[in-house]
């Protein structure tokens, strides 16, 4: 036999070995009978192969209404209405075991932030003549917006002949500041932004005496006091916010009475979504008589030098500013207080103590009360030359952006300016901002208690808390020189973080409490939290 034969042979033992026949292979231990084939075993892998398709709804029906099931549902549906009421009744213990917040005051729109004053001769020239005017302040008013000031002292800007009163009319616009239209399109553009007008009726302005040294006896008195209500009555039917009269301590001590009139009138036109402000300025600086006036008087706002006056001294102490601060507020009780340390008849804050120039705003904005600022205040205006009223200085051309017309005033470095202070996060501009900001939203400075916690040396620091908003602790260092304090108490944390500073070398986001650095003529204001 060749080898291809065997190999033959090999291939057919093999192949007999595999093709088993149907009929000779065992049958399947766990039953199927001996019907049993080999296709059988294939459908049956082949249907075991088919997905499942879940049970039908009949099939779902009948497991759900098991014993088991059903004990099951009931057991989840108690736990989540157990788990619901326990939740509602652990929020109605924190409500009632929680200290209940404070009713806010009721304040009015001139107590809520600051009030700015401007000098429209001084402030925007629009028509090239040199001289501000009316559509100047129009024009302006995007930059007066961003300081966050809640109205603008405009005027006064009738028409006075000097010293004489029968050539003067409180109901009519000097021409040099423009007309009667440029005024109702400046209140108008000025409600749109938010910021309320207030008009300077001051009858003798430009004259020796502001109420032209009238002795207020029968006759003139009643005659004085129609003209002003047709006064009051004209403008504040214009649209006008508040009026604002000054020199009024010659009023006072002639006919008291009046100022009663003028705040009636002034009343008869308020209603509650729009008040009306009646502001009195005067040159008293005794704490008696301002208190008088301001008591007494029952007047909106009182606006007066005193503040000025206490701190425009050399050798300022800590001790000193505490008794003045703590004297005026203890003094005026329940009307509504004011400070100012600028105004057009003392100059900016800059040019009565240049070291000073960032504090004071910070002192201003932080003191209860509504703070009065002067047009510039805002940048450092200094009056660069004797006898003249600064311009506005928004931006470093010759003219300082006040004007089109030529003029021998030097020309302004970029940083004193508006438009140089916008981009500077460090500048007197943003200081301003972020003050005036700090006081309209923060209620523990617009109506928090007040509280004196320091007073040594050349620091003075207080406190402002209401309810359980943020405490705000503000220090102050009149002096020129650096020093560190320490501050302590039961109600003071170990720490504070730092709001703002006027000083742009701190850098610090926080500080302890026990040693506080101040630099030389800074304002410091820290902020902490309520803790229960």
């Amino acid at each position: 036999m060749s080898d291809m034969d065997v190999e033959a042979g090999l291939k057919d033992v093999e192949l007999n070995e595999v093709e088993v026949e149907p009929e000779k292979l065992p049958m399947n231990s766990s039953g199927g009978g001996p019907g049993d084939s080999n296709g059988a075993l294939k459908a049956k892998a082949a249907e075991a192969e088919q997905p499942f398709t879940g049970l039908s709804k009949e099939e779902l029906l009948k497991v759900a209404n098991t014993p088991g099931w059903v004990r099951v549902r009931w057991a989840l549906l108690l736990l989540f209405w157990f788990g619901w009421l326990a939740m509602l009744a652990g929020a109605i213990v924190i409500i009632v075991q929680a200290p209940r917040c404070k009713a806010l005051p009721a304040l009015r729109w001139w107590q809520q932030g600051t009030v700015y004053q401007l000098d429209v001769g001084a402030f925007q020239d629009s028509q090239g003549d040199g001289r501000g005017d009316l559509a100047g302040v129009q024009q302006r008013l995007e930059e007066i917006a961003a300081l966050k000031v809640k109205g603008i002292v405009i005027g006064p800007i009738h028409q006075n002949s000097p010293d004489l009163i029968n050539e003067t009319s409180l109901t009519e616009i000097e021409s040099v500041y423009g007309n009667m239209e440029q005024f109702d399109n400046l209140l108008a553009a000025a409600h749109r932004k938010g910021i309320k007008v207030i008009l300077d009726l001051t009858p003798n302005y430009k004259g020796s005496q502001e109420w032209f040294g009238i002795n207020f006896n029968v006759t003139d008195g009643h005659q004085d006091l129609l003209r002003e209500k047709e006064a009051f009555q004209f403008w504040l039917q214009k649209g006008v916010d508040g009026i604002r009269l000054g020199g009024i301590e010659q009023v006072l001590h002639s006919v008291p009475s009046r100022l009663m009139e003028w705040q009636n009138l002034t009343r008869n036109f308020s209603v509650d979504e729009k008040p009306r402000v009646l502001i009195v300025s005067t040159v008293m600086t005794n704490l008696g008589e301002i208190l008088q006036l301001l008591n007494q008087s029952d007047v909106d706002l009182v606006f007066s030098n005193y503040l000025h006056r206490a701190i425009a001294i050399s050798n300022l102490s800590a001790a000193a500013v505490q008794q003045s601060v703590e004297q005026y507020i203890n003094g005026t009780g329940k009307a509504w207080p004011s400070w100012a340390v600028s105004g057009p008849k003392i100059g900016h804050m800059a040019t009565m103590n240049a070291n000073l120039a960032g504090l004071l705003p910070v002192m201003l904005f932080t003191l209860p009360g509504t703070p009065f600022i002067y047009y510039g205040d805002e940048i450092g205006l200094q009056g660069d030359m004797p006898g003249q009223t600064p311009w506005m200085l928004w931006n470093s051309s010759e003219n300082a952006g006040f004007t089109s017309q030529l003029s021998n005033r030097p020309k302004p470095s970029f940083n004193r300016t508006v438009e140089g202070q916008k981009s500077d996060s460090n500048s007197h501009l943003s200081l301003f901002k972020k003050l005036s900001l700090l006081k309209v939203k923060e209620r523990s400075l617009q109506f928090g208690e007040f509280r004196s916690v320091y007073s040594s040396g050349s620091v003075y620091a207080y406190l402002r808390a209401w309810d359980q908003s943020d405490r705000f602790m503000v220090l102050l260092n009149f002096g020129t020189e650096p020093t560190t304090i320490s501050l302590r108490g039961e109600d003071l944390p170990a720490k504070a973080s730092v709001e703002l500073s006027s000083l742009t070398s701190r850098s610090e986001e926080a500080v302890e409490l026990t040693t506080v650095s101040l630099g030389g003529g800074e304002g410091l204001v820290l902020k902490f939290p309520f803790v229960p």
